[in-house]
């Protein structure tokens, strides 16, 4: 029998100008990308989709990333049920945003070691040359400076479509959420609506993809390995990885 989720579980996109929190959310999405970047004030997707015997309802809230709406931040902040988290491999500055974003969620969230959390690092496939962040440093700051958290780290590409399924698929497991072994777990079961604030519009090839929008007001070293080791005999969660 197929089960219905009474509410949506909302899931905040946090980080800085520039990182492509909603070029992964396009490319999860409606499977789109573009090179130009359009700030965003505040988009909210919602989709449903057939996990098997459930039906999952999600509203993907992505957010502002130039600091400009604390009012609007800290209200998602409050309502979230699952946070992602953005940064970009070429880019320190990126990372500190986030850990900024981290602090916000910290100090106005009680429960924040019990909200799933997904640290990405997205532009993966930028060349070596550029990389100014390695997996292992953010993952050391995650499990060696903070409280134990239900986090889970990964690295992707918008642009070339790696790991961004990958991507809500940790969310499933961190929210302890069962989904099908043998697909994806990710099968779209109906689009509602995606409702949006922004400085710029999108282009035309999203607006192709998207239903019609409206404005709103709205992370290994060993001693890391041996913490994650550790922990994870502590609470199964903190690093959970598909197999």
């Amino acid at each position: 029998m197929d089960e219905k989720l009474s509410s949506p579980v909302r899931l905040v996109v946090l980080g800085g100008t520039g990182v492509g929190k909603s070029c992964i959310i396009r490319r999860f999405l409606f499977n789109t990308f573009t090179e130009r970047h359009y700030p965003t004030v505040e988009d909210m997707h919602y989709r449903e989709f057939d996990l098997g015997t459930t039906t999952l309802k999600v509203d993907f809230l992505d957010t502002a990333g130039d600091m400009q709406f604390p009012a609007m931040r800290r209200l998602s902040i409050a309502n979230a049920q699952a946070f992602l988290l953005v940064y970009t491999i070429d880019s320190k500055t990126s990372f500190e945003t986030l850990k900024k974003c981290f602090e916000e969620i910290r100090e106005q969230r009680k429960d924040f070691q019990e909200i799933p959390i997904i640290v990405v690092g997205n532009k993966a496939d930028m060349t070596s040359e550029r990389r100014e962040l390695l997996k292992e440093d953010v993952a050391e700051w995650i499990f060696c400076e903070l409280p134990r958290l239900r986090v889970k780290v990964l690295e992707c590409s918008a642009k070339d479509n790696v790991n961004t399924k990958e991507i809500f698929r940790s969310f499933l497991i961190l929210a302890k959420i069962p989904f099908p072994s043998d697909s994806s777990g990710l099968c779209r079961r109906s689009s509602a609506h995606a409702s949006s604030s922004k400085a710029t519009g999108p282009d035309e090839e999203h607006k192709k993809n998207a239903p019609r929008s409206r404005s709103l007001i709205r992370r290994v070293s060993k001693k890391v390995s041996k913490l994650r080791e550790n922990a994870h005999s502590d609470n199964e969660t903190n690093d959970c990885v598909l197999s």
